[in-house]
């Protein structure tokens, strides 16, 4: 299956930059941020499902409806991760160390699985682990093209299509990822 390409990724924003100004939903607190979050989901379940022509057009209402029901059922896992953290931090620079790889290698996948299959078991569906340790170069070299794709997004803040342009495709390659290995 063909990888995503990282000049596809960079114009993905742009190929309908009047997409990107629906980050100003996040000036709206709760209800734009709802909104955001259930729109945010479906775009990664495009990029899952291999589609970077342009930004969908934002369903206001639908959005809103998917924000709020994943971020409830996104919160046994929040809170789960947060007693982990905790009990890690206690650890000390071993602790630390663990926080840092389960937050490079274990939350970005389960995010990207919650996404596709929008159950609150999703986000424990450890067994998906096996498919980033099985093809943990792959996954490596996804994680360093997000990198890359933010830092080169990051510039662009002077002109304000940075900060959108990086919110809208900072999972296109993990989402292509999962879209490969995964599913």
């Amino acid at each position: 299956m063909k990888t995503l390409q990282f000049k596809t990724a960079f114009k993905y924003p742009f190929n309908r930059a009047i997409g990107m100004l629906n980050i100003l939903w996040i000036l709206i607190p709760i209800i734009g941020w709802f909104a955001l979050g259930g729109y945010g989901i479906r775009i990664i379940q495009e990029f899952s499902k291999g589609k970077y022509e342009k930004l969908p057009v934002l369903k206001f209402g639908d959005d809103l409806q998917l924000g709020f029901f994943m971020f409830f059922k996104a919160i046994p896992f929040m809170f789960c991760a947060i007693i982990v953290i905790a009990i890690l931090n206690a650890i000390g620079p071993l602790g630390k160390l663990i926080e840092i790889l389960l937050e490079i290698f274990v939350f970005p996948i389960l995010g990207i699985n919650f996404a596709n299959k929008m159950t609150v078991g999703s986000f424990f569906e450890f067994g998906i682990l096996k498919y980033v340790f099985n093809n943990l170069w792959d996954y490596i070299v996804a994680i360093l093209k997000a990198i890359l794709l933010w830092l080169v997004y990051l510039p662009m803040w002077i002109i304000l299509v940075g900060f959108p342009a990086q919110i809208f495709s900072n999972n296109m390659f993990l989402a292509d990822f999962y879209r490969r290995r995964v599913k």
